[in-house]
């Protein structure tokens, strides 16, 4: 299960990254994609120079179906239920953070693209960031404790906080590492994806 999820929740993938998302064996893993790939659950494809793995509509319905059974296993629904509400106002305030990193309005231009030329209108998005991270603390205790594969989520987000704070911006939002975005992103699918809720049907928070 936790190669198939790892696969969902990384969007994109080589087998190393999807490995590596729950600490899994590379050899192992690598064996279980190939056999995912022939019971129709991923597929393999390549995109701007780079090759990775992702889900069908069969391995999602799959996913799903264990996460499910684990759920109802672990007599956890109530919790994760609950993570997922208190999550939902700080998402609110996570994308606009992320918004306010990526766009900063000029005269004649709202929309205008920040080229993070002013420090103190960055430090702002970074500082709020960084606060989000301290909130998820708690929520990530109370999931990590119904779920075990819920642990590390506050950890990776807050090591890449720490890099952003020592001026290593591309780990705000960049692609392909454990950014503040792209964990934060994961957590939130790992939030719908164990409730049966499709992202696109979830309310806007």
């Amino acid at each position: 299960m936790l190669v198939l999820h790892a696969v969902r929740l990384l969007g994109f993938a080589d087998e190393g990254r999807i490995t590596a998302r729950f600490q899994l064996d590379r050899g192992e893993g690598s064996e279980l994609v190939g056999d995912f790939e022939a019971f129709g659950w991923v597929f393999y494809s390549r995109f701007a120079g780079l090759g990775g793995w992702a889900l069908t509509d069969a391995g999602r319905a799959q996913n799903g179906r264990q996460l499910a059974a684990e759920l109802d296993a672990a007599g956890a629904g109530a919790v994760v239920a609950g993570a997922r509400a208190a999550f939902d106002p700080l998402n609110a305030r996570f994308l606009e953070a992320v918004t306010r990193w990526q766009v900063r309005p000029v005269p004649g231009d709202p929309l205008a693209a920040n080229d993070h030329t002013d420090p103190r209108w960055d430090d702002r998005v970074i500082d709020s960031l960084a606060g989000l991270g301290a909130q998820l603390a708690p929520l990530s205790a109370e999931l990590s404790g119904a779920l075990a594969r819920f642990d590390g989520y506050q950890a990776r987000y807050a090591a890449a906080a720490t890099r952003v704070q020592r001026g290593e911006i591309r780990w705000v939002d960049g692609l392909g590492i454990d950014s503040c975005h792209g964990v934060w992103m994961q957590l939130h699918e790992d939030l719908l994806a164990t409730l049966g809720v499709d992202r696109g049907s979830a309310p806007a928070p």
